[in-house]
């Protein structure tokens, strides 16, 4: 019989291995599992309780924003904004970081970015939506708010994403590792399910969204003659969050290409990009902008947008032998 194992013992177990701990990075994990639970919750009943469409309003990117992006947005700021070890919170709906405790104490406190509901357009016809979350050391020598969350991904402290589609997973890194969880709603908890995820070293499959295939530069549309001609499948869900899942599962590459409407990309370098190419590495796989590595990027915008090019290793080797 498999050992039960949940997220909260798994995050306690996690620090009782830095003898130093102060329990402060337990808390925010623990934070970040009950919006999951909470926005999960919410989105079961969304239908029955009016909350799917569109608001009269756009986000900072100029984006129709989804009544639920709103929910799911305060639900992760109130949760923690509870947590005294959170100084800063960033999200991909507001303008600017949210400063939650700003102190010149020794205690070492931390920044969470996080994109509260990647694939909000699925909503409406049940398609697979979820949460994005990276986390930083805050600097507290930082000018500001928004300088001490400027730090490329490489010194993120942990990152993870929660997918919202037949079941509810959570999926983590801190750095050692890949671990996934499930949610078993009788019980309240997330489950470990699968310790130390690893991606498959190859796989035939794709995802990008070929509607915009014309405005890709040529060595990725090279790519894609290539992969069709080998027998290659396309698997695009419209949501990165169930893109790379799938992807970390069953290996494979997953493609968001420069575009001629989108010169530098079009995801988001912190709240998007960042945290997925942690994962990814941290699976065996490998996380690209362009032929670079996506996580050694130094950012100069909260905001900021990328390409991405994250995968199975030799898949990604693959893509970039054409660019």
């Amino acid at each position: 019989m498999r050992q039960i194992t949940t997220l909260q013992s798994h995050i306690l177990a996690e620090e009782f291995k830095h003898p130093g701990a102060s329990g402060t990075f337990s808390w925010i994990l623990s934070a970040l599992a009950v919006s999951a639970k909470i926005i999960a919750s919410k989105m079961r009943r969304a239908r029955l309780e009016d909350v799917l469409g569109a608001l009269d309003s756009d986000n900072v990117q100029g984006e129709q924003q989804q009544k639920l992006d709103v929910i799911a947005n305060e639900v992760l700021i109130r949760a923690l904004g509870n947590r005294e070890g959170v100084a800063i919170v960033a999200s991909e709906e507001n303008d600017e970081p949210l400063v939650m405790r700003d102190d010149p104490s020794g205690q070492r406190r931390y920044c969470v970015l996080f994109d509260p509901l990647d694939g909000s357009s699925n909503l409406d016809v049940a398609g697979g939506v979820g949460t994005i979350f990276s986390i930083l050391r805050h600097d507290r020598r930082a000018p500001s708010a928004t300088a001490s969350v400027l730090q490329p991904g490489v010194q993120q402290a942990a990152a993870g994403y929660i997918l919202y589609g037949s079941s509810t997973v959570f999926v983590l890194t801190t750095g050692s590792g890949v671990q996934m969880f499930v949610l078993d709603p009788s019980i309240g908890a997330f489950l470990l399910v699968e310790p130390n995820l690893r991606v498959p070293q190859t796989g035939k499959t794709y995802s990008c969204n070929e509607g915009n295939r014309k405005q890709f530069p040529e060595g990725y549309q090279r790519y894609l003659d290539w992969a069709q001609d080998n027998g290659y499948s396309s698997r695009y869900a419209g949501a990165m969050v169930a893109d790379v899942h799938r992807t970390l599962l069953k290996g494979g590459v997953f493609l968001y290409p420069p575009t001629k409407k989108a010169p530098n990309g079009k995801l988001r370098l912190m709240y998007e990009a960042n945290p997925m190419a942690m994962l990814m590495e941290q699976a065996g796989g490998k996380a690209l902008a362009g032929a670079g590595r996506l996580m050694e990027i130094e950012p100069t915008e909260v905001h900021q947008r990328t390409s991405v090019v994250m995968g199975s290793a030799d898949e990604v080797d693959r893509v970039v032998s054409f660019l």
